[in-house]
């Protein structure tokens, strides 16, 4: 995993992981992915709903350190 494809959101609050990773994501191709670590509890709402609006995949989600993992494959 790159250090581009990687974001760690944990301790930001709604919108703020969701802003951070459309910003990491417009400098993505089509088809890259990106994992998001965040603990924000909206975040399970936020990152689903994202990916529906924009057109991108969640490819998967996860547990992690506490956290969730979102997979985010760029449509």
């Amino acid at each position: 995993m790159t250090d581009n494809s990687f974001l760690d959101t944990r301790s930001l609050l709604c919108p703020l992981p969701v802003l951070k990773a459309r910003k990491r994501l417009q400098s993505m191709a089509a088809g890259d992915e990106l994992s998001v670590l965040a603990d924000d509890p909206a975040a399970v709402i936020d990152m689903p709903h994202f990916c529906t609006e924009q057109g991108h995949t969640l490819v998967g989600m996860s547990e992690q350190d506490g956290a969730q993992l979102y997979v985010i494959r760029k449509g």
